[in-house]
Formats: C-alpha cells, sequence, structure tokens
C-alpha cells in the first residue's frame, strides 16, 4: 500500500516514539533503554516534570518518597521525612530523566497519529517521526472533567476546575463549594476552609483512612487485594480513593471543617438549589471531579471511545497493532496512574514491545 506523500517528508525514524514525558513516559523510558531499541520521549511541556508542574502550591503527596518512586532509583526523603511536596517530585523526576540519560524532546505537540503499512507517522509542530511502535504517555491533566450540572453556563461566579488552581488566598472571604471527594477534594478542602466559607459536596460520604495509614500501606492492601482475583470470583475493584489524613487534613479535622453535603441540584446566576428547593448565594466553585485522558491525537486512528478510553488488553490498543498506553488509570494496568504502580505497566509494555517488534511482520 503506497503511504500517503505528505508523510513522507523526510521524517525521522526510529523503533519506539513514547509521547509524553512525565511519570509515565519517564518509567516506559527506563526499561526502553534496557532492551536496546532507539527511542525518543516527546513531551508538551518547556521544562521537566509533567503535570506535577501544573499542581497547586500546597499540594503534597499522600505516601513517603520511598513508596513513591519510579522503576530504579528511589525518590530522595525530604530534610522532615514527611510527605513529599509538589517541587520535590518536580525536582525527582527532572533528576530521574538526566539520571538515565533518557532522550526527550521538548516542547513538543502532537497534531496526530496515523497508520502506515509498518508502523506509524507522527506530526508534530517540530517535524514529523515514523515509529515502529507509539507508546502514549500523556496522561489526563490537560482534560479536566467537569459533570454537567443543569445551569452550570448561566452561573455568574468563578469556576474553577482543580487542573487550574492554586492556591486560596483570591477566594479569601468569599463563598465557596468545593466539589468532589478523594484526596484532592480533601487538600482544597481544607486548605479553601481556612479562608473562606466553605462547603464540601461530594456523591457520598468520604471515606478517611486511619491516621497511620498513608499511601504506601493503602498501595499494598489494594495490591493484595487485586492479586487475591487472580483465579476467582470476580470482585470490585481494589480502590486507591480513600482518603489519606495528610497534616492539612487531620488540621481541618481539628477545625471541625471535614463534613460534606450531598450534590445540588442545579445552578442559578448567583449560586446553587439544593436537593429540596432551597437556594443559596455562592461566589465559587471548585471543581475537583477528575480528568479525561489527553488523546486527542489519536482520533485519526478511529480508536477513541465516547469516554475518551481506547480498548486495551493491559496496555496494547486491540484495535491498533503498535499502539500502547501507559498510567492512565486502572483500565491501563492496576495503579497505573500513581508514581509507585506505573512501574509494573511500563516494564510489562517494554516486554511486549520488544516481543512485537521482533516478530517477522513488525
Amino acid at each position: 500500500m503506497p503511504e500517503p506523500a505528505d508523510l513522507m517528508q523526510t521524517p525521522t525514524a526510529i523503533d519506539v516514539l513514547v509521547i509524553g514525558a512525565g511519570q509515565s513516559g519517564l518509567a516506559v523510558g527506563y526499561y526502553l533503554r534496557r532492551v536496546g531499541l532507539s527511542f525518543v520521549l516527546l513531551d508538551d511541556q518547556p521544562q521537566p516534570g509533567g503535570a506535577w508542574q501544573h499542581g497547586w502550591d500546597s499540594l503534597r503527596l499522600f505516601s513517603p518518597a520511598d513508596a513513591s518512586s519510579l522503576p530504579g532509583w528511589l525518590m530522595p526523603r525530604p530534610p522532615d521525612n514527611g510527605f513529599p511536596a509538589r517541587a520535590a517530585v518536580i525536582d525527582y523526576l527532572t533528576q530521574y530523566e538526566a539520571r538515565y540519560a533518557l532522550l526527550v524532546r521538548r516542547p513538543v505537540r502532537v497534531a496526530g497519529v496515523r497508520r502506515l503499512t509498518a508502523g506509524f507517522v507522527v506530526q508534530t509542530d517540530a517535524g514529523t517521526w515514523q515509529a515502529r511502535a507509539v507508546v502514549c504517555a500523556t496522561g489526563s491533566w490537560s482534560q479536566p472533567y467537569i459533570p454537567p450540572y443543569p445551569g452550570r453556563e448561566t452561573f455568574a461566579g468563578v469556576q474553577l476546575h482543580s487542573a487550574r488552581y492554586q492556591d486560596a488566598t483570591p477566594f479569601a472571604g468569599k463563598r465557596v463549594l468545593v466539589v468532589g471527594g478523594g484526596n484532592s477534594g480533601a487538600q482544597v478542602l481544607a486548605e479553601m476552609s481556612r479562608v473562606a466559607k466553605t462547603t464540601w459536596v461530594t456523591e457520598q460520604e468520604p471515606r478517611f483512612l486511619p491516621d497511620d495509614v498513608d499511601g504506601r500501606v493503602l498501595f499494598m492492601q489494594a495490591t493484595q487485594r487485586y492479586h487475591a482475583q487472580v483465579g476467582a470470583a470476580p470482585l470490585p475493584p481494589p480502590t486507591l480513593g480513600d482518603v489519606v489524613m495528610v497534616d492539612s487534613v487531620r488540621e481541618a479535622r481539628r477545625r471541625g471543617a471535614l463534613g460534606s453535603v450531598r450534590p445540588f441540584a442545579r445552578f442559578t446566576a448567583t449560586g446553587v438549589v439544593w436537593q429540596g428547593g432551597r437556594e443559596e448565594a455562592v461566589d465559587a466553585v471548585i471543581w475537583c471531579t477528575g480528568f479525561r485522558p489527553a488523546l486527542p491525537f489519536l482520533a485519526g486512528l478511529g480508536v477513541v471511545l465516547a469516554d475518551g478510553r481506547v480498548a486495551t488488553a493491559g496496555t496494547r490498543a486491540t484495535a491498533a497493532p503498535g499502539l500502547w498506553l501507559v498510567g492512565y488509570g486502572s483500565w491501563t494496568g492496576f495503579a497505573s496512574a500513581t508514581l509507585i504502580g506505573v512501574g509494573r505497566s511500563a516494564r510489562a509494555t517494554v516486554d511486549e514491545i520488544k516481543e512485537f517488534l521482533a516478530a517477522p511482520e513488525a
């Protein structure tokens, strides 16, 4: 089959192209470096650190450093032996990239991926690449999700997703709703409630872990449950979603600020209407409601489903041989969106890629 002429403008040819150089892309790069395949990581950010560059100022991990590490090198412990701050994670990812001499091109924005007879052509704003295999590791930070509440477009107040939230200072003295449970919602609520009249809106009552259970213990318990399911009757999937009692959340508990209410019915121009009809004026809404996969550049392959995901077997795209997806959540591997969890998915992915490229038809 002839290749489209517009795609063949002297593309740079390699074995594997990794799109994304945050924690997932770096983990894949670590294992690719060990198997002798040519590869490059493309990153749309101007500097290392992935999505961690865009977290709020006070964001902290909820696991200690040694339980928040990528393969090969433990994250250095903070001087206070506490949970690492956002800046420490960015520094670790920056050093990790240099430590393993991972070749990253940045900033490079991918415009599209197209199938060739063998492999893919990847078009970017910095040139064209031809690869025998492609790994998507873009995460989801650039695709924040806000649920479709009735009347949201009529609300005249501030709406801000956690992806763009930095600190609570601009909201001092305001009436603020923090929407969404989990660790992000709890940490933003804890900070916001110090300076604003804050209401925490969650689908159900948040589940708080005991004070002595951090993310490491939670990960170990979920891992044990995950392995126990192998060969057994289906069970609900293990979860890492319970709220870890980091210092700021414990402090909010002491102030009595961790109470939550169930979702409101709709927006008005000046606030919200709660279930039952009571209206309340609100100045701002902070959405801690998650993200969707950042995969718009795959549209030309016809593999992106209505929910933004791609059908996979493990991390391998079932409808596009030669395409893998790493780090997007449980559908691409247990705990694959975490620093400690993505290593397992990255290693399995590189093993599959090596076998795939060794096949005669690859």
